[in-house]
């Protein structure tokens, strides 16, 4: 392909050849691109699942501190300590990835929830963020810090007890800042470089989120270590009473109850029998693997009930009964939806009326709600209704049920026009008396007194009139020389109008305001 004169076919040829080898690589690194993706998304998806088992174990330390603080009260307070410089590094790495984001101009989908894998192509951006020739920059030198810092922490906490030993050093391989051989170019690197540098932007933030991971992996690790390492797990049953967790707390009637009984956190003891309403229930079929056993019986009527039962567990060879005490609210099936103006019964036209539109009892997830001009602004239950033409609006609700039945409801609202604006000059209104050089001077404005909206006013153009002079139109607030000159001939005690003044809603010009009444300054001083 290279040497020699080549005809205009064959380099046409060649062209080709090379546009297909071009494409061949494009359409691998979209592959890639995805692969990258999906892997991000399975550590999201890991971390979200730690973070809770995490949690569980530290309310676990907490439990047993209390119980029994000779043996772990310590190890709770380090499990504490290591929650916090956790949780404040993964935070940290969060905002690096937020950054990664915002700087390549990268948004989550919102209806998917997943990023733009195969758009992530972008090498630069941590680049030219974090290095500078063969050097860092001050962000790259303070995320090498942080992960310094971390480090730093946790060894602290731990301490040099020979128990945390063999965890210390599996953390400090995780984290390790060591430099890497990079076989490519026969030498050593630094970590950041060989890790973050000439990386696809998907690629980053996939290593973000793995780092994140690793976090959430060194916590189970230590808490776990907290546990195992401090004493034998082996409580009485005594100290511990059954909890029923139910799906929600209230509950329409002709529903069934859904909700779970447990004991506890170590409600892994299998019982021997259960018995719920004076019915004994059959273990095996309600019991998961968590230990929790599922509840599923009619509610009844509407108003406050008891769950009465007890669970039967094997201790010492000998049965050990433990009651389980709980209650749950009935309340009626929503017929009616509750709408109401967030200013007053009646919406205007020219602003954004604000609305909090919700069905009793009903998630805004299954409520939904339309009218003319009416739209969701984010939040819960908030909407805005821009009013057009006629005088009354309706706006119509229908809430889906847990049981997929529908109910609706309807409101209607008054339309009113925004009220005629009021005149002032120097800050004051209607019939205002002012020295003759504070006219002159004064601004002229509009302003809606009283008006449950803080809408601005603004003036775009007035009339005046001086006794014996003849009618001066001036545009804007200010007077014009001939409106000075004019004032400057006015007697003490003379009345000057200022009328026919124009205004607008600022950023709203579309709207007609009504006419705006007039200013009559009566001179006090010549």
């Amino acid at each position: 392909m290279a040497g020699g004169k080549l005809s205009a076919r064959q380099k046409m040829i060649n062209l080709m050849y090379l546009v297909f080898i071009a494409m061949m690589a494009m359409n691998m690194s979209k592959e890639v691109l995805s692969a990258f993706g999906l892997m991000e998304a399975k550590f999201s998806a890991s971390n979200a699942v730690a973070d809770e088992k995490n949690e569980a174990l530290l309310a676990d330390l907490s439990t047993k501190a209390e119980e029994k603080p000779a043996e772990f009260r310590v190890p709770a307070n380090k499990a504490t300590l290591v929650s916090a410089a956790s949780d404040k590094f993964y935070k940290y790495i969060e905002t690096l990835k937020q950054d990664l984001l915002r700087e390549g101009g990268y948004s989550i989908d919102p209806e998917t929830g997943e990023l733009p894998f195969e758009a992530m192509d972008k090498t630069d951006i941590l680049d030219e963020m974090w290095f500078t020739g063969d050097r860092y920059t001050k962000k790259g030198q303070e995320v090498v810090a942080r992960i310094q810092a971390y480090k730093d922490e946790i060894k602290e906490i731990l301490g040099n007890d020979v128990k945390y030993q063999k965890a210390l050093e599996r953390f400090d391989e995780r984290f390790s800042l060591d430099k890497v051989e990079n076989k490519k170019i026969g030498k050593e690197i630094d970590w950041l470089n060989y890790h973050f540098q000439g990386f696809p932007a998907i690629a980053s933030y996939t290593k973000l989120t793995a780092m994140q991971n690793d976090v959430m992996v060194t916590e189970a690790n230590l808490f776990n270590l907290f546990l195992g390492n401090s004493l034998d797990e082996a409580v009485s049953l005594k100290k511990y009473q059954a909890i029923v967790l139910a799906d929600k707390s209230a509950f329409f009637a002709g529903e069934k109850f859904q909700g779970r009984v447990v004991l506890g956190k170590y409600a892994n003891v299998t019982p021997t029998k259960l018995t719920v309403q004076g019915n004994e229930i059959n273990v095996s079929e309600v019991l998961d693997s968590t230990g929790a056993a599922k509840l599923d019986f009619n509610v009844g009527n509407v108003g406050e009930h008891q769950i009465d039962g007890k669970f039967t567990f094997l201790e010492d060879g000998k049965p050990l009964e433990i009651p389980i005490v709980g209650n749950y609210v009935v309340v009626p099936r929503p017929n009616s939806a509750t709408i109401s103006a967030d200013k007053m019964n009646v919406v205007y036209r020219g602003v954004a009326n604000p609305m909090t539109i919700s069905f009793a009892g009903v998630p805004d997830n299954k409520v939904s709600a339309s009218g003319p001009g009416l739209s969701r602004v984010g939040g819960q239950g908030k909407y805005v209704v821009n009013a057009g033409a006629g005088k009354e609006m309706t706006i119509n609700v229908t809430a889906t049920l847990d049981d997929g039945s529908r109910v609706s409801d309807s409101k209607t609202f008054r339309i009113k026009d925004i009220p005629a604006p009021t005149g002032k000059i120097a800050g004051q209104i209607g019939v205002v008396k002012l020295p003759k050089r504070n006219v002159e001077i004064g601004t002229v404005g509009a302003e809606l007194r009283d008006f449950v909206f803080d809408l601005p006013i603004q003036v775009t153009s007035f009339k005046i009139k001086v006794p014996g002079q003849p009618t001066i139109n001036v545009a804007g607030t200010k007077m014009n020389s001939q409106a000075k000159s004019a004032i400057q001939k006015a007697r003490r005690g003379d009345n000057i109008t200022i009328f026919d003044i124009n205004a607008k809603i600022q950023g709203n010009s579309k709207y007609r305001l009504q006419n705006v009444s007039p200013v009559i300054v009566e001179v006090t001083s010549n």
